[in-house]
């Protein structure tokens, strides 16, 4: 495709009519020319908007992108209800490029009900693979507003899931060929399938309706950077215990063949807790199918310690995500 905005009868064709789910709140959506989208709220009602790029990869990054945001969303308490999309494409990008980034997230929407109310789209030399950057808006109750700075002391400390899923299966993907020298196949397709646990939307709107004081989405910097951040914005310590924090094995394996350390792995899928009673939120999430553990507790001071049986070290604040020394 030429340099410049796409033009409009690609935009028809490979971008409008890949758009098929509708929200009542929308009052004003994408559209030839339209710059902005309208949304309708009622008074008791807040605004959640959030936005995130995805640029670690180029493979499924539709399927990410609008993951990624919908999680940032859901990790306030919110309902995502739209979402914007700003999609920068290469010389070399193909039409049929862009229409596969559409249909992949207006798949991820559709599951979720939330619609693709407009954007930009462009090709251009300041890009050498497909960037998708995707603002997302979402509403809550004002009561039931949820902040990454909601922990207190003496509250417990859980995840969902299994830390390093979307890291295991961007490196399954794009790694095939190395995995193969030393694992079988199954292994390898099991990591690549990760995708499917990407949302945290379950999780978050079982946690809404129990005593969760904070919440925050486990992204790049692994479980032990969103540990940090929680505890940083919170004002808290914490004291995890390492060997309750969930990793598959298959996770365990890959990070072993590359040699990186899977609590610093990008973890879209995993949602951290903070509850006053994370026994009674943990009950609440194994009803609804949804595997989670407690790994700890929040603290009064500053001290953020990890507990490996004997061993005490302390966390430290996050480093460059480990899938950039793969990928």
């Amino acid at each position: 495709m030429k340099i410049g905005k796409v033009p409009e009868s690609v935009l028809k064709r490979s971008v409008f009519r890949q758009i098929h789910t509708k929200r009542d709140e929308i009052f004003l959506g994408a559209g030839i020319g339209e710059d902005c989208a309208a949304v309708e709220l009622h008074e008791d009602e807040m605004f959640v908007v959030s936005t995130d790029p995805i640029t670690g990869t180029a493979r499924d990054i539709g399927k990410l992108a609008i993951h990624i945001t919908m999680n940032d969303l859901a990790s306030a308490g919110a309902e995502p209800v739209g979402v914007l999309l700003t999609i920068l494409l290469p010389e070399d990008a193909k039409e049929s490029d862009l229409k596969e980034m559409m249909a992949q997230m207006e798949a991820v929407c559709a599951q979720a009900s939330v619609q693709i109310m407009g954007g930009h789209t462009e090709v251009t030399k300041a890009v050498n693979q497909s960037v998708i950057n995707v603002c997302g808006v979402g509403k809550v109750k004002k009561s039931k507003l949820v902040t990454t700075a909601g922990a207190n002391p003496g509250d417990d400390i859980l995840v969902s899931k299994w830390i390093g899923l979307e890291g295991t299966s961007i490196i399954a993907k794009e790694k095939q060929q190395e995995l193969l020298k030393r694992y079988p196949m199954r292994l390898i397709q099991t990591a690549q399938a990760f995708d499917q646990y990407l949302s945290v939307l379950p999780e978050a709107a079982v946690a809404v309706k129990s005593s969760v004081s904070a919440m925050h989405d486990v992204t790049e910097g692994g479980i032990f950077g969103a540990l940090w951040e929680l505890a940083e914005s919170s004002g808290v310590g914490l004291e995890i215990d390492l060997k309750k924090i969930p990793v598959r094995q298959e996770t365990i394996e890959i990070s072993e063949f590359f040699q990186i350390n899977p609590y610093e792995l990008i973890s879209s899928g995993c949602m951290l807790m903070a509850s006053p009673d994370g026994n009674e939120l943990l009950r609440n999430l194994q009803k609804a199918g949804i595997p989670a553990a407690l790994i700890g507790k929040a603290m009064s001071g500053n001290d953020r310690v990890l507990l490996n049986e004997e061993e005490r070290r302390f966390l430290e604040p996050p480093k460059t995500d480990q899938l950039y020394k793969v990928i």
